[in-house]
């Protein structure tokens, strides 16, 4: 019935001060004491954190044999005489206690709270330390694949961590015992429990792989400015260096690519563009559509659009695979982006797009020319299926709009 074995038990492998141990003991003890003698004003709990060890003093006062006015805080020379017969009058008496005189019920209840108390403590601790770590990278083990989510073990502290489904790369595959890294996205309490979230989709993920893979980054020579991404297909990132001698894209990409494989690799081949920062509206837009080589743009500061000529090669490249490439340019640079066809005059076997009104809607066609299609051979170039992925047009209307522009060049 050694109460104390809840303190041993509990301690070991957790996280939580001895300071602050020691006095979720104490005041279990002292509770315990309250309840049996209505008050702990004269009573010492000494508590040996290395050993586990406990030790219950009762201090009175000794007075003559029939002076004793309050129980409580004094005791007879004749009693105090049986605890040590060294004892004199005016000394104080330091009887231990030992907790069967509790009571069995009394100590389990006792321990039930000193329980409860340390995990109360844990919880608090495991919330603090991880909200203090939110946009970190952790690493952990596989430990549980549910359908919603997946259990990680972290390898350093052995807490668990939940990876969410929605938090994954496309093609995130793992299976217990894997090792999984990831950034630390949030910390919540769901019913009274702290849950700790990791993510792989987040954008701090990117820029804490940055940092690990660049020194320059981690060292503050060179500044990442934004991230947009499409977790596992493409991201662009916006960086910057404030000493001339640095070539911020140069370092991030690395020798060969060096540095940022590392980080293709980690992300599931995650096509990264990384672009010079700055202020100038036109070149950063020239640059966030890379690959692709821009002509001209003409921005509307209003409506923050911004039409972006290219030549007729170049216009595939500019909007990406299933519109990837426009879109991200577009997240970073915080214009809307429309693409045309930069040509002089259209080939002598082609005809524009408007030539079609009297057949095709107008909604349909302005459709086509925001993915870049503006003649006829433009969008025949193109097969049903990039058609339907790249815009809004159900099957059936892609079908129609094929077959009339087909019959324009049928004779």
């Amino acid at each position: 019935m050694n109460l104390v074995e809840s303190f041993s038990d509990f301690k070991a492998g957790k996280n939580i001060d001895r300071p602050t141990m020691v006095r979720v003991l104490e005041d279990v003890f002292r509770t315990l004491i309250r309840k049996k003698y209505g008050t702990d004003e004269n009573f010492d709990v000494i508590v040996n954190t290395t050993s586990g060890d406990l030790e219950l003093w009762r201090v009175r006062e000794i007075v003559a044999d029939g002076e004793v006015t309050d129980e409580r805080a004094q005791i007879s020379i004749s009693e105090a005489l049986s605890i040590d017969e060294d004892y004199e009058i005016g000394e104080e008496c330091y009887e231990q206690l030992e907790l069967e005189e509790f009571g069995r019920r009394a100590v389990m209840a006792a321990r039930q709270t000193l329980i409860s108390r340390i995990m109360e403590l844990e919880k608090d601790e495991i919330y603090r330390r991880y909200k203090d770590r939110v946009g970190e990278i952790v690493l952990g083990e596989v430990h549980q694949i549910l359908k919603r989510e997946i259990l990680v073990i972290d390898d350093v502290t052995g807490n668990e961590l939940v990876l969410p489904r929605n938090e994954m790369i496309r093609g995130d595959f793992f299976r217990k015992g894997d090792m999984v890294r990831g950034v630390i996205k949030k910390v919540e309490m769901r019913n009274n429990n702290p849950v700790v979230v990791m993510s792989r989709t987040d954008n701090q993920f990117l820029a804490k792989l940055m940092e690990q893979e660049v020194p320059e980054v981690e060292d503050g020579l060179i500044t990442i400015r934004k991230i947009v991404r499409l977790p596992g297909e493409r991201a662009k990132v916006a960086v910057e260096s404030y000493d001339d001698r640095i070539d911020p894209v140069g370092a991030c990409v690395g020798m060969k690519g060096s540095r940022i494989h590392g980080i293709v690799r980690e992300l599931k081949n995650e096509n990264i563009d990384i672009v010079n920062f700055t202020n100038n509206h036109t070149l950063f837009i020239q640059r966030s559509l890379t690959p692709a080589k821009v002509t001209s743009i003409d921005l509307d500061m209003e409506t923050m659009r911004a039409a972006v000529y290219l030549k007729p090669d170049q216009v595939s490249l500019a909007i990406g695979k299933g519109g990837s490439n426009i879109k991200l340019a577009s997240k970073l640079t915080g214009f809307e982006i429309d693409v045309y066809r930069d040509v002089d005059e259209v080939e002598l076997d082609d005809v524009e797009l408007d030539e079609f009104a009297d057949e095709i809607d107008e909604w349909i066609l302005d459709e086509l020319k925001s993915i870049g299609c503006d003649t006829a051979r433009s969008v025949l170039n193109l097969s049903k299926e990039e058609l339907a992925r790249r815009t809004d047009l159900e099957e059936e209307t892609i079908i129609e709009i094929l077959d009339i522009l087909a019959k324009e060049f049928e004779e």
